[in-house]
């Protein structure tokens, strides 16, 4: 599990630390995707949750989760992307990216959870008897 809280990291330093995670626990995972959604969500903290924000990133059961708390109890408001530079690109991308996206809201701020599942198990095949066809 890797825990990172601000003011004792930065974005750089949740990308950093969540792509070491994946290598060590998670190779399976899309690399890109899982650091873009975590550097979006601390970015988002920053931003618009007044800076305090936590990162909790574990396998849990064939299960990646990220999770980025913060002092708002505000859900992220999607808004119309601005191609000029003003932004409103970030949450259509987690949307996006996140296998699964919930936002869990209480009164001192909320916690924004992206789950990816891992890939499935195979299945175990029934035994079968083998049997050879007489040669003609």
């Amino acid at each position: 599990m890797v825990v990172i809280e601000a003011p004792y990291g930065d974005a750089a330093r949740a990308r950093h630390a969540t792509a070491e995670f994946l290598a060590r626990h998670c190779p399976w995972a899309d690399p890109e995707a899982v650091v873009l959604v975590v550097s979006e969500l601390v970015t988002n903290a920053i931003r618009h949750a007044g800076g305090w924000w936590r990162l909790c990133v574990r396998a849990v059961q064939g299960r990646l989760v990220v999770e980025i708390a913060d002092a708002s109890p505000r859900p992220p408001q999607p808004r119309p992307p601005d191609f000029g530079g003003g932004g409103g690109l970030g949450w259509h991308m987690v949307e996006r990216l996140a296998g699964l996206l919930e936002v869990d809201r209480r009164p001192d701020g909320k916690t924004v959870r992206a789950t990816w599942l891992g890939p499935a198990a195979p299945a175990t095949a029934p035994a079968t008897t083998a049997t050879t066809a007489p040669a003609a």
